[in-house]
């Protein structure tokens, strides 16, 4: 189908105000025009508690998490990774987002501000995101509070360069014996390095994230393009991927990666991994952490429903 009405006047209004494409800017620079599309946009839902905590990492380094708590019942936690490519994004960046995670689905939120790139090349933000879902297991009572359960479920999730994110943490966890997931939500991830598929080639798919920014993030984060292959940036290309949590995988449209995350979710299938695979026609790769964007709204309902359906209450 068509892209959306919405998405064509935000790409319109875009090239209106002559903000240059990712590629063509410097890390800094995009992070700065995300200030100001953050600041015009609205809050998430109000919180029953929200804590930023600030982790160690083995390596001496520090990132924080900030805990997002739904009023009511809480039903597990969710370990969270924005997209961003490893180079741009944020947990306040993020924080609407996570919030209506939270409010939807009955989750606490890790929202994880893993460091970026380039100031921390591949492989910092895996083991941050690791070093994260481990604290996040080993301190549910922090961000449960009292006596938190032993078995309450653990989720692992993210967009873009957090879906990669999460895909390694559940194949780690798996390898390494460490606590359960229950789900792994993966919202048009970043499974491979290949920039030459069909998704990537087509010009209808040059839209917010582009082949090219692909290929700018790829630069910034792992500068030696040898190392894009290895399993903790292509998991697509994992010989063994059974055993792994169950899968929901989100993709769009009009996304370069949209062939990556439905091969990854076929995949997953292949090895006997519950899954499920959701295509949004009409929308681009980057549509869910644009919280006034109608394909938002679906997403995560979307999200709730596999999430009810597919871990035992």
């Amino acid at each position: 189908m068509p892209l959306n009405a919405a998405s064509a006047e935000l790409m319109t209004t875009m090239a209106a105000m002559g903000v240059p494409p990712i590629a063509e800017s410097t890390p800094d620079d995009v992070r700065a025009v995300l200030e100001v599309l953050r600041a015009l946009s609205p809050p998430g839902p109000d919180m029953a508690r929200v804590s930023d905590v600030v982790v160690d990492t083995p390596d001496g380094g520090t990132f924080t998490v900030r805990v997002l708590v739904p009023h009511g019942d809480v039903r597990g936690v969710m370990v969270y990774y924005h997209g961003g490519g490893w180079v741009i994004g944020s947990i306040e960046g993020h924080d609407a987002i996570a919030r209506k995670l939270a409010d939807v689905t009955g989750y606490a939120i890790v929202n994880v501000d893993y460091r970026l790139a380039p100031e921390h090349p591949y492989p910092t933000s895996v083991e941050d995101a690791t070093t994260a879902f481990e604290w996040a297991a080993a301190n549910l009572d922090v961000i449960l509070g009292g006596d938190a359960s032993t078995d309450v479920p653990l989720v692992v999730a993210g967009d873009s360069a957090g879906g990669n994110l999460a895909t390694v943490v559940a194949r780690r966890m798996r390898d390494r014996g460490g606590p359960s997931i229950a789900m792994q939500v993966l919202i048009y991830p970043v499974t491979d390095s290949d920039t030459e598929t069909a998704s990537y080639l087509d010009p209808e798919n040059q839209l917010f994230i582009a082949r090219d920014t692909m290929l700018w993030f790829f630069g910034y984060y792992i500068p030696d393009a040898a190392q894009r292959d290895e399993p903790d940036v292509s998991p697509l290309q994992i010989d063994d991927l059974s055993g792994l949590p169950p899968a929901f995988v989100l993709t769009a449209e009009y996304d370069p990666l949209r062939d990556e995350g439905e091969a990854y979710a076929e995949r997953l299938r292949d090895s006997g991994v519950p899954t499920t695979l959701v295509r949004l026609d009409g929308e681009m790769h980057g549509f869910f952490s644009m919280v006034t964007m109608p394909g938002h709204e679906v997403a995560v309902d979307e999200i709730a429903a596999a999430m009810r359906s597919g871990i035992p209450a």
